[in-house]
């Protein structure tokens, strides 16, 4: 191919890419619209991730004004991540409920809208309240810590307590284990 030919493609790969980001920011921004409130800590990432981390409630980070997943526990899951295979730089960060008098209803419709709009491979339920509210998103069967349903071409796995898992030593254990389930699978995009 000549440089020329392999300059003009990789403009029109930057397009198409910036067409897709653009369609999945208005639909982070619907996502948004549709769960007042829900704007108090700020999603942050690549929003055409291959990995969405989601988490609950805001932790200590986010409650001082931080993106989601921007204290300790993001830095924790990013390592993770790198070990299992995954570009950290790829995940979109989010919290399924970023205030808590949001209505459980209102919240796995935005997690919903949150998830359909990035479209990652693989999503991970940080906690019990994530994963809770993915179920409720995809109407699904609650989500067991450490095992991996398939749904509407996308892995989902849940992890029990990962950002309690961080100060204990014998939790944290159990956190990788079950995050291990999110390996990645054949060639990235």
């Amino acid at each position: 191919m000549s440089a020329e030919l392999g300059e003009e493609f990789a403009a029109r790969v930057a397009s198409v890419r910036r067409l897709h980001e653009q369609r999945a920011r208005a639909e982070l921004d619907q996502a948004d619209r549709a769960c007042p409130g829900s704007d108090v800590v700020a999603s942050a990432g690549d929003v055409l991730a291959e990995v969405l981390l989601l988490k609950g409630l805001p932790g200590p980070a986010e409650a001082a004004g931080g993106d989601a997943l921007s204290g300790a526990d993001g830095e924790a899951v990013s390592k993770a991540l790198e070990a299992l295979g995954w570009s950290p730089a790829h995940s979109f960060r989010a919290l399924s409920c970023p205030s808590a008098d949001l209505d459980p209803a209102l919240r796995a419709k935005r997690v919903r809208l949150l998830v359909e709009a990035v479209d990652p491979r693989v999503v991970i339920a940080l906690d019990e309240l994530a994963a809770s509210d993915l179920a409720r998103a995809y109407e699904i069967a609650p989500l067991r810590a450490g095992a991996e349903v398939q749904v509407a071409g996308r892995r989902l796995v849940a992890v029990g307590g990962f950002e309690a898992s961080l100060n204990d030593p014998r939790r944290k254990k159990v956190a990788w284990s079950q995050l291990r389930v999110a390996t990645p699978r054949g060639p990235s995009y």
